[in-house]
């Protein structure tokens, strides 16, 4: 039983049901039947955990709300602040989260076993914002418009990490070459995606309960604080690494489904005029 009520075990048999209706869902042709059918797979709390999960991070995580600046404003500063270099702006992205990552563990874990059942769960989320955040700033300056469904869902299955590679088989969708990235290429239609999208909510959750970040000594107090800051910088610069990976570069030449005009960086020269 993992610190959200759910196991490891229960999320993940949602997780793969969820993922078995997504050529269903594809043929359907149906957007909102095909979202109802995500939603229904698992009627109890853990459906609705799942889905206020991937609300947050499609809704907060990659456009931003309040203080928390959108993936789109965060690249073009950081392209700008770089002279036009994607390359430089997406190391100065990892850095900036990874100490934002550094701060948010450090002071969720002072307090250790007394604050831990509130302090745990706030951090986790504040953990997964920021990776989601990271990873479509890094897409957003390798050419990629992550306006586009598909990208969105690159950018989830960038966060499962491990668990992708199995996602995308249950889901009858493998990826060419092993990049994620493939997925938008397969141009899944809004359908499929919707359930896809709730299958990877399901895996965050099962790591959110009982993975890493839920250990590691966070109930020794102080202690706690900086070990929970330094899994956090880990963790963090694992999905860096994965999002580089992920997301090649494209030129204006290859944007087809992925890249594109809408918004997107011109990351062949000149900085972009954006900011927060």
């Amino acid at each position: 039983m993992g610190i959200f009520g759910w196991g490891k075990d229960e999320t993940a048999a949602a997780a793969d049901r969820t993922a078995g209706r997504v050529q269903e869902a594809a043929r359907s042709g149906n957007a909102a039947s095909a979202l109802e059918r995500a939603r229904a797979v698992d009627e109890g709390g853990l459906s609705g955990a799942a889905t206020r999960l991937l609300e947050r991070l499609l809704d907060v995580g990659i456009d931003g709300r309040g203080p928390f600046a959108s993936a789109r404003a965060v690249a073009d500063r950081a392209l700008a602040d770089a002279g036009g270099d994607p390359e430089e702006a997406i190391r100065s992205v990892q850095r900036a989260h990874r100490r934002l990552g550094a701060a948010g563990g450090f002071v969720t874990g002072l307090g250790g076993f007394f604050t831990m059942p509130v302090a745990l769960p706030a951090n986790v989320l504040e953990f997964y914002l920021l990776g989601t955040r990271m990873t479509a700033a890094t897409a957003r300056l390798r050419g990629y418009d992550i306006d586009q469904p598909q990208v969105r869902s690159a950018v989830l299955l960038t966060l499962a990490g491990a668990d992708s590679d199995d996602l995308l088989k249950k889901a009858g969708v493998f990826a060419a070459g092993g990049r994620l990235t493939s997925v938008a290429l397969e141009r899944l239609p809004a359908p499929a995606l919707m359930v896809l999208n709730k299958a990877i909510a399901f895996r965050l959750l099962g790591r959110l309960g009982s993975g890493v970040i839920a250990k590691l000594g966070r109930a020794v107090p102080v202690v706690g604080g900086l070990v929970g800051g330094g899994v956090d910088v880990y963790l963090l610069g694992r999905i860096a690494t994965q999002a580089v990976e992920e997301f090649p570069r494209r030129t204006p030449t290859d944007r087809g489904g992925m890249g594109g005009p809408s918004g997107a960086p011109d990351v062949t020269g000149g900085a972009a005029a954006g900011g927060r």
